[in-house]
């Protein structure tokens, strides 16, 4: 079963992540940060850019849990800049597009507060559809269970049901599907590089689509996490729990990010377990096998953010 695979011991544990763009693939390194896009001429486009984190500015966000919170948030930045960068590559007539008012009003700024303002809609959306609208959907059996424990258990549940409909949905589309298999390259390559062997095809090919520290399983992880979390604030009225919600969310981020760099770390029986149900979400809806060409480009964007000294992207 492939599972198993991606227990393989690594003898490199190392820190560099990515995610899947629309024909492309984003690495990050410990230094660098680079998107490898196939554009429509079949070329493959690569953009390298230094990484500014805050937390190596500012020390005290990168202390336990905050630098949790941080990371979620630059990877959200990131991310959709990245997302927003593979896009550029596929819209048509983007030269004959009228102006739009952020154009307008922040001039050569106009991209970053669009990305901006798109990350926060998407927190809020993230917000109220899977911590706001489960609390709501629970309050349906508040006068058949008296446990407060067991309505932040259902709670709980009706939210990982949320999400599941939710990746199954996306997977079935076929643009999806496309950045799916390019998901599956990014974590074959990391594979690879993790087993010091060299970045090639044939040698990528062989490893696991699934990965522990991937996304998925990083946002499962906040699923449960947030059950254990919000079950000792009781069950207040609505509007508490609403707030209550909102406020622990950077908690619960918090403790899920320090649960998966432990996994990161560890090639243990117990942090095998704890991945496992992020695997299987991985399995189901996020995660398909790549061609040769997704693979190529997985290459392109892993290779320029490893850094010469391998020690330097060691979980510490």
């Amino acid at each position: 079963m492939e599972i198993k695979n991606s227990n393989i011991k690594a003898k490199h544990k190392t820190t560099i992540g990515g995610q899947a763009l629309i024909e492309g693939v984003m690495m990050r390194g410990p230094k660098k940060i680079s998107m490898a896009v196939r554009k429509p001429d079949y070329e493959i486009e690569l953009k390298v850019d230094e990484i500014n984190s805050v937390t190596k500015k500012y020390k005290v966000l990168g202390l336990p849990l905050i630098r949790g919170v941080v990371s979620l948030i630059e990877s959200m930045l990131i991310g959709t800049k990245a997302l927003m960068y593979s896009a550029n590559f596929y819209e048509d007539d983007i030269e004959d597009q009228d102006e739009t008012w952020t154009e307008k009003v922040f001039k050569d700024k106009s991209e970053d507060v669009e990305m901006g303002f798109t990350v926060l809609i998407s927190i809020l959306l993230s917000v109220g559809i899977f911590m706001v609208l489960p609390s709501f959907l629970t309050s349906i059996f508040k006068n058949l269970v008296n446990n407060h424990i067991i309505l932040n258990l259902i709670e709980g549940l009706i939210r990982v049901s949320i999400f599941f409909v939710y990746v199954i949905w996306i997977s079935k589309l076929d643009d999806i599907k496309r950045v799916f298999e390019y998901h599956g390259a990014e974590h074959k390559s990391i594979h690879c590089y993790e087993h010091n062997e060299e970045l090639t095809v044939e040698n990528i090919k062989k490893y696991p689509i699934l990965h522990p520290r991937c996304g998925t399983s990083f946002l499962f992880m906040v699923m449960i996490i947030s059950i254990f979390v919000l079950s000792f604030f009781g069950w207040p009225n609505p509007l508490e729990r609403v707030i209550i919600r909102i406020a622990m969310f950077p908690v619960i981020a918090g403790i899920s990010y320090e649960i998966n760099r432990i996994i990161g770390k560890s090639d243990s029986k117990l942090s095998y377990i704890i991945s496992y149900p992020g695997l299987m979400v991985q399995k189901l809806a996020t995660v398909r096998e790549p061609d040769e060409e997704q693979i190529q480009v997985a290459i392109e964007a892993l290779s320029p953010v490893i850094p010469e000294d391998k020690g330097e992207d060691l979980w510490k």
